[in-house]
């Protein structure tokens, strides 16, 4: 992503744009941003953005005064621009919206602050690990009529578009299996920065440590190929590998999803060799394999002599040595700019230019993400299989 081009809009907007309610502004007004904390290391997406046109960081809510000095010098945005709190920031510069990279448990606070603005809110991932807590926060958000997102760096990859457009066409046939995978080497080996790595690590701030990192993605990514679907039971197994330096929290997760005809499989780590963000979607007529943002590759069982799928998603009289098709495709980025960042999106959404109902970033799916993540950590802790409340 773009580095050190903070545009120059974001160090002089608080001297020349004073504050104003979103009710003011003009449709095609870049929206008003306010960034809730700097001790995620995701942060850089935005700060780092450049100057497009269509977002304006107005504030930035971050207590650390040594923390925002160190991005300010790094961006170049003028130390004026960093309130002490969410609250202070809101009501001194009146956003539109606001991006949360804090840490997760601080996703609720800030909603609700938010909330009493009548500002709409995009979390960085997940949009938290406690099911009562996310619950409280749509609650706030559905009743101040706000939107609230949650941004997952998959979601702007080619192979998830793609994919999704290969399993809403049938060619899959009936969905069976899908194992999601992602994770790297751990966040103390591969040098986030320290507070990243403190609340990373503090299951009170994160809700547990691979599990929660990374396993939110894979939790998403299954709902959403599955159209909303809830499992109907949780098992997860956790480990702490790496005890001298993940001591209160896990750095190897594995979360079975049991669906009515289906199983989710996920594989989350601080433990691979590399990072990864991989998936794989096998359906009873063929599988597609997405090994990162843009390697997809795609295997069909095709021709009448393989057979057919019925309604109940048999294979009835199936040869599955008849012809088959392998596709390797490396897709490029030529796709809205709306659908490949999460800022251009988080501009449509105000603008009411997309309805994000139903998408990755929407409230519905990432709902189920936190009964998941919720339920996973019961599972793993108590050492049972969780299974979810009608």
């Amino acid at each position: 992503m773009p580095h050190k081009l903070l545009p120059v809009l974001l160090t002089v907007v608080s001297t020349l744009i004073p504050p104003f309610a979103r009710a003011q502004s003009a449709p095609d007004a870049p929206v008003r941003v306010g960034v809730a904390g700097l001790t995620h290391g995701h942060v850089g997406w935005i700060l780092g953005r450049g100057e497009r046109g269509d977002i304006v960081v107005v504030g930035i809510a971050e207590a650390d005064r040594e923390l925002a000095a160190r991005y300010a010098a790094e961006y170049g945005f003028s130390l004026d621009l960093v309130y002490e709190s969410v609250e202070e920031m809101l009501e001194a510069t009146r956003p539109e919206a606001v991006t949360a990279f804090n840490d997760v448990a601080a996703h609720l606070p800030t909603v609700e602050a938010a909330a009493r603005q009548g500002v709409h809110v995009m979390v960085e991932k997940p949009l938290h690990f406690s099911l009562d807590a996310a619950r409280r926060m749509k609650a706030v958000a559905d009743s101040a009529g706000i939107h609230l997102l949650t941004n997952y760096e998959t979601t702007w990859y080619p192979t998830t578009a793609h994919a999704h457009e290969i399993v809403r066409s049938g060619e899959l046939g009936v969905l069976r299996k899908i194992v999601v995978r992602d994770g790297h080497p751990g966040p103390s080996e591969i040098g986030v920065g320290p507070e990243f790595l403190e609340w990373l690590t503090d299951p009170a701030r994160n809700g547990g440590g691979a599990l929660v990192d990374f396993g939110c993605y894979g939790a998403n990514l299954i709902t959403w190929l599955l159209d909303g679907e809830r499992p109907l039971s949780v098992t997860a197994l956790t480990q702490t590998l790496k005890p001298d330096l993940y001591p209160d929290v896990d750095d190897e997760a594995t979360i079975l999803l049991e669906y009515v005809s289906a199983q989710g499989i996920i594989q989350a780590s601080w433990n691979w060799p590399f990072s990864r963000k991989d998936m794989e979607v096998y359906g009873t007529a063929g599988y597609v394999l997405a090994d990162n943002d843009v390697d997809l590759r795609v295997r069909l069982v095709g021709g009448a002599a393989s057979g057919s799928v019925d309604e109940a998603g048999d294979m009835d009289g199936a040869n599955l040595r008849g012809s088959e098709t392998v596709r390797a495709l490396q897709l490029d980025r030529d796709v809205p700019e709306h659908l490949r960042d999460p800022f251009a999106y988080l501009t449509a959404v105000v603008r009411g230019q997309v309805d994000p109902r139903g998408s990755l970033s929407s409230i519905e799916v990432n709902m189920v993400v936190v009964e998941i993540l919720d339920a996973a950590l019961r599972s793993a802790r108590e050492g049972i299989t969780v299974v979810l409340e009608e």
